[in-house]
């Protein structure tokens, strides 16, 4: 049964107005839209919160970034449309890098997506359009990056971090990593450089293998990843899965999304013992685990309703669809900072 926010929204938000019309704070579980006109109070308080419906809003959203919280972003589309938005929400999957250059140097999306924090680089370059654009940071969920191989590998279970960082630079046979696997070439499928997930791979792997005066280098680890033979690089990580799914000796990585999607002809390795699971990714003890975003602009969403919308949307009904998704739900407390950041954003 589709879940429907909106009498849960309109009745705490008309709650929150009155008691602020009365003088007294109002206190709810979590901050809900108490939206006002462009002239406060101008009109009954249903007008007020009518525009952050999503049958009520109109108007183009576009979205763009991270392939990896692509499938999260088209499901709460899904769902968006099915409460009655008639609108245009496009959703493109070109990658974390990609996306944040489309919305901190081009300007042409509302909303980027991310699998990894925005940079300070791509704030500054945000700072520098015309008008200027703050980011706003919303945290959508959590993934366990996976490292897979094919179903037909029947040696690999478990790497460490170091094996790992080797099997995408320096080893040229799966034997290089350990003596009891094959001497067989490694075949090597990774998101291209523009991906959030290839960022975090080489920050979390790469780095720390690769030392220049004693200290992780991500340009080195960069390089190592890059100058390895037999590697396929790919923003598209359907590609990643069917590349891994050809070989025995293959290997790659990608959101746990495309993963589960496809068991059936991958397994997922170990990283230090660890298997990727929901429990490993949220306390943390996976070494793969990361956060997923999703940002926009104070004044994006107070100039378009819809985009408003969807945000506010999104934060209130992804922790009923993520787990189904492929991904993990965030805590309490980190969906609590994206609604307060909502809040603030529509200066509430």
């Amino acid at each position: 049964m589709v879940k429907s926010a909106r009498p849960a929204i309109f009745f705490l938000a008309a709650l929150a107005l009155v008691m602020a019309a009365c003088g007294a704070p109002a206190t709810t579980a979590a901050p809900e839209p108490t939206a006002a006109p462009a002239e406060p109070n101008s009109g009954p308080v249903e007008d007020q919160l009518a525009m952050y419906a999503p049958d009520a809003v109109t108007g183009d959203i576009v979205s763009a970034g991270s392939s990896t919280v692509f499938p999260l972003s088209e499901r709460m589309k899904q769902r968006f449309e099915e409460e009655g938005y008639t609108g245009n929400l496009t959703i493109d999957s070109i990658g974390s890098g990609a996306g944040f250059e489309r919305f901190c140097k081009t300007g042409e999306t509302d909303i980027s997506n991310g699998s990894r924090a925005i940079k300070d680089s791509e704030v500054e370059s945000c700072a520098a359009l015309s008008p200027a654009r703050v980011p706003v940071e919303f945290q959508v969920g959590i993934d366990a990056l996976a490292v897979t191989v094919s179903a037909e590998n029947d040696f690999a279970t478990d790497v460490t971090l170091e094996e790992l960082a080797a099997i995408f630079s320096t080893a040229a046979n799966w034997s290089d990593v350990r003596a009891e696997w094959p001497a067989e070439p490694i075949q090597r499928f990774s998101p291209g450089t523009d991906s959030g997930t290839f960022d975090f791979f080489v920050e979390a792997v790469m780095a720390p293998a690769n030392k220049v005066d004693d200290k992780a280098n991500i340009e080195a680890g960069e390089k190592a990843i890059l100058e390895s033979a037999n590697l396929q690089l790919s923003e598209d990580d359907n590609v990643l899965v069917q590349g891994v799914e050809g070989s025995p000796y293959a290997i790659g990585y990608f959101g746990y999304a495309y993963f589960q999607e496809n068991q059936g002809s991958l397994k997922a390795l170990s990283i230090n013992s660890v298997e990727p699971n929901g429990g490993t990714a949220e306390s943390g003890e996976y070494p793969l685990a990361r956060p997923l975003f999703i940002y926009s602009d104070a004044s994006i969403m107070q100039e378009k309703p819809q985009v408003a919308s969807f945000i506010w949307f999104y934060l209130d009904n992804v922790n009923a669809e993520i787990n189904d998704v492929g991904y993990f739900p965030v805590s309490d407390t980190k969906l609590q900072e994206g609604l307060d950041a909502w809040n603030a954003a529509m200066g509430l």
